[in-house]
């Protein structure tokens, strides 16, 4: 329900509440055609996806012309609510697999996100320049480094510098090796309160 977003970030508008709301069924209908969210995950909707999400933006605040790309953005996370949530930024959505990015393209649509964008292709091949990259865990920390960080311009207009926000979940200190000194992490439990969230976390990589 869009009350667990209301919760945590009471002051999105009228036309940011429309969308949200409306996010659910359209994608019931296209998950039905399309299987982009396990049958049995998709009861926790809002806070599984939209809301796990949303987590970026407790750490930062997109500003006016921020160009942000969703590396293996699957059915549209974090991508489509991040994008709802900063209406002024512009989305990248990539996906390598055709169902999923058709998927994400139509939903996009109907709610009527004029600021994203969908591409079909390999990250590999995506030579476009973003302030952040951002993703849901597609695969290990120090591999995704490898694979985006030459889509990153340097530099900042933000609060934070540009770099990588991932989204991840459990203990982390292996996994990210080299990188555990240089990486700003946070648990995401520390804002919002379901026990979803007791293992999530945010990395983000500064460039």
């Amino acid at each position: 329900m869009v009350e667990n977003i209301l919760r945590y970030f009471p002051d999105i508008s009228g036309s940011e509440i429309s969308q949200f709301s409306g996010l659910e069924a359209i994608y019931r209908t296209w998950n039905s055609r399309i299987n982009v969210i396990s049958r049995k995950d998709f009861d926790n909707f809002y806070i599984h996806h939209v809301l796990h999400s949303l987590a970026i933006a407790k750490i930062i605040r997109f500003r006016s012309g921020t160009k942000i790309l969703d590396v293996g953005t699957g059915g549209g996370f974090p991508g489509i609510p991040l994008a709802i949530m900063f209406p002024d930024s512009q989305f990248c959505l990539l996906d390598s697999i055709e169902k999923k990015t058709r998927v994400v393209s139509a939903v996009s649509s109907e709610i009527g996100l004029s600021n994203v964008t969908v591409i079909r292709k390999r990250v590999e091949q995506e030579k476009g320049k973003y302030d952040f990259v951002v993703s849901r865990a597609v695969t290990d920390f120090p591999r995704f480094v490898r694979l985006t960080s030459g889509n990153i311009e340097p530099g900042s207009t933000n609060t934070i510098r540009n770099g990588i926000i991932y989204l991840k979940g459990g203990d982390l200190t292996e996994e990210l090796g080299i990188f555990r000194d240089k990486v700003e992490m946070w648990n995401i439990k520390e804002f919002f309160s379901e026990p979803y969230f007791t293992t999530k976390k945010i990395v983000y990589l500064p460039f």
